[in-house]
């Protein structure tokens, strides 16, 4: 199940590259024959956070200080674009990532993230921006606060932006709820209903039983 997400204050990393899709969050190579879950973080961003040789890149925003504890990503536009890979999420989290704030996401990328207790944040793209000239004026130092409940986020100077977001989607984030968990809550409704159609349309729940 996911992680429950109420609020967070940390610090955030600024990637703003455009168009990050799911091979660059992780290579396909690091997926086939890995099914083992908490193995992925080491390998998130690998072709911009490694040189040729395996060593860190020390240019890669990750591998500096005081970014290697950041829990929140400002990202570029269309963020995890490209292919359906649940893994691009399983390694970010794993990695230590709890919210993503950006102008735009892939669309698959974006529900996997509800699925695994990560908050995407889609707001305008000046919002973004100034997020990520706050952070980078302080160096890192200066924290990002979230607020799921409020739907609000706090600039490192004290800036306050709103954000929208699927009530269902934010009530499974804040309950550390997948999709099967919040149909389940709704199991009554769901047997309500199955019960009224068996009476009304027998036939149906019978067809291809044998007598």
């Amino acid at each position: 199940m996911p992680k429950p997400f109420t609020r967070l204050t940390a610090i955030a990393a600024p990637v703003m590259r455009t168009n990050i899709d799911t091979d660059v969050i992780i290579r396909i190579d690091r997926i086939v024959g890995n099914s083992v879950r908490g193995s992925l973080g080491k390998w998130a961003f690998g072709a911009l956070r490694y040189l040729p040789g395996g060593s860190e890149n020390p240019e890669f925003i990750l591998n500096r200080e005081p970014y290697r504890q950041a829990e929140i990503l400002v990202t570029g536009p269309n963020f995890g674009c490209g292919s359906s890979r649940e893994a691009a999420v399983w390694s970010l989290q794993e990695m230590g990532i709890r919210a993503v704030i950006g102008s735009g996401f892939g669309d698959i990328f974006f529900a996997n993230c509800f699925q695994n207790g990560i908050l995407p944040i889609a707001v305008d793209k000046e919002i973004v921006d100034s997020l990520a000239a706050e952070v980078e004026h302080t160096q890192g130092a200066g924290r990002i606060s979230v607020d799921l409940e409020a739907q609000t986020v706090t600039s490192p100077s004290g800036k306050l932006y709103r954000f929208e977001i699927d009530p269902r989607r934010r009530a499974g984030l804040l309950g550390g709820l997948d999709e099967i968990a919040l149909t389940l809550q709704r199991d009554h409704e769901i047997r309500a209903f199955q019960s009224a159609d068996r009476a009304e349309r027998p036939w149906i729940h019978f067809a291809g039983k044998s007598a």
